[in-house]
């Protein structure tokens, strides 16, 4: 049996996958994923990125439930031969993200995502069991808002021939 210690930290620990099927060329998908102050101009709960420098910086995160969430973010793999970005965090969430873009013949590709974090705010803590399938919707909602801003961007570059925003 689990100790009462290695139970909360279960109880207050998430893991995230998804992956965006993507109709545009792997690099330009990676440069903009790669591009993460740019965040806030497509993906609405993306709220504030602030780079300290090169390899880190700061990001607020808001979504469709009322409050803020806001981590320290840390570059730990910045691998554009493989199109792999990995950060870790600290702050309201504990742990690390990934991007994976992986091609699909020259011009469509699948941007997986993976996130394994531990609630470190409060107020996430205190909710963590009643309110984790409401925290797991929160999260799916914004992924989904996140792909159709990235589609939506990606699409108006390939009309436009545009490569920034």
């Amino acid at each position: 049996m689990p100790s009462p210690a290695a139970a909360l930290a279960r109880i207050h620990r998430y893991r995230f996958h998804g992956a965006w099927a993507l109709a545009a060329p792997p690099d330009a998908v990676y440069a903009r994923l790669e591009a993460v102050e740019d965040y806030p101009r497509w993906w609405p709960q993306i709220r504030e990125v602030r780079r300290v420098d090169g390899t880190s910086g700061t990001a607020r995160i808001r979504s469709l439930l009322p409050y803020d969430v806001t981590v320290d973010v840390r570059s730990t793999r910045h691998d554009p031969a493989a199109r792999v970005l990995e950060i870790a965090m600290t702050g309201d969430l504990e742990g690390w993200a990934r991007w994976t873009v992986l091609p699909h013949g020259p011009a469509a590709c699948t941007a997986r995502y993976e996130q394994d974090v531990e609630a470190r705010k409060p107020l996430l803590r205190r909710l963590a069991l009643p309110a984790r399938p409401l925290f797991a919707a929160n999260h799916a909602w914004m992924m989904r808002t996140g792909r159709r801003g990235l589609r939506a961007l990606l699409a108006a570059e390939a009309t436009t021939g545009a490569a920034g925003i």
